[in-house]
């Protein structure tokens, strides 16, 4: 016999030891294979959540790497925009087959002094307004945003610093627009879907380059003129004088003294909601 042979008995234990072997590589592949990203296995638990406890628990596979359990790029999922909309000719006035609905739209804002007071009001009364703002006072006040959004109100774009479109040249109405738009989605994480010239001031190029951001242009249909301090009864009357179906209700929460303001959506709200309005923002 020579030396290098192996004796029957090791011979048997190499047989043993390479069938161990292949049943150990057997069971990593069933196990990799059942955790492949897209399949689950019958009666697996939430992700993240630890081995059961008894018997089967020593039993349990081992974990996929972290790498294997992150998708391929030219499978992941393609990131979807909102198509742009049209280039109007005019702002929309009012909202159209809403039935007994009406907007409420606040601009210039927000001001830490007033529109907190605005939110609460509101807030008690459980509807939705929308609120125009600039980029100037919303980089400061950016906690206001976040609470717009978390009451589900609708945040539009009102220019960075309140000018008159008209005389401003298309690379000055882009700055004005795409600034505030760019504070409100660092924000919010979503770029507002209106925004409405300062004192309703359109141009060709305004309506092309608010298109261009994927934005809609929204003017109004009742003025209250609340920034001229007309008084609260003033600003109450304009309102119920002008409620209707589709209304949008132009007021302010910034720009001045606005405690008018703020005390006559205190009379008004729960008056239009008395004779049935539904407060509401459009949709997209």
């Amino acid at each position: 016999m020579k030396m290098d042979q192996p004796l029957p008995g090791r011979r048997s234990m190499l047989r043993i030891a390479a069938c161990l072997g292949a049943a150990a590589v057997g069971g990593l592949l069933v196990s990799e294979r059942a955790e492949t990203p897209g399949r689950v296995r019958a009666g697996a638990g939430p992700v993240g959540e630890g081995p059961a406890a008894g018997p089967s628990a020593a039993a349990a596979p081992p974990k996929a790497t972290s790498y294997r359990l992150r998708p391929m790029t030219a499978f992941a999922p393609p990131v979807l925009r909102r198509a742009k909309p049209p280039v109007r000719k005019r702002p929309f006035l009012e909202i159209p087959d809403t039935g007994r609905a009406m907007v409420l739209t606040f601009d210039d804002g927000p001001d830490p002094r007033y529109t907190p007071d605005i939110l609460a009001v509101l807030r008690e009364h459980e509807v939705r307004a929308m609120f125009f703002v600039c980029g100037e006072m919303a980089t400061d006040n950016r906690d206001l945003l976040r609470e717009m959004a978390a009451d589900g109100h609708a945040v539009g774009n009102h220019t960075w610093s309140h000018p008159l479109i008209p005389n401003l040249s298309p690379s000055r109405i882009r700055d004005q627009l795409g600034r505030t738009s760019e504070v409100i989605e660092k924000t919010l994480g979503e770029a507002p879907l209106w925004y409405r010239a300062p004192y309703g001031a359109w141009n060709r190029h305004s309506f092309e380059i608010g298109a261009d951001l994927g934005m809609e242009p929204l003017g109004w249909t009742v003025d209250t003129l609340d920034w001229m301090r007309p008084g609260t009864s003033t600003i109450v009357r304009r309102v119920l004088r002008g409620a209707a179906p589709g209304v949008i209700v132009l007021s302010h929460d910034a720009g001045g003294n606005r405690s008018q303001s703020v005390s006559a959506l205190r009379r008004y709200l729960p008056e239009l909601i008395d004779e049935g309005y539904r407060i509401t923002v459009p949709l997209r």
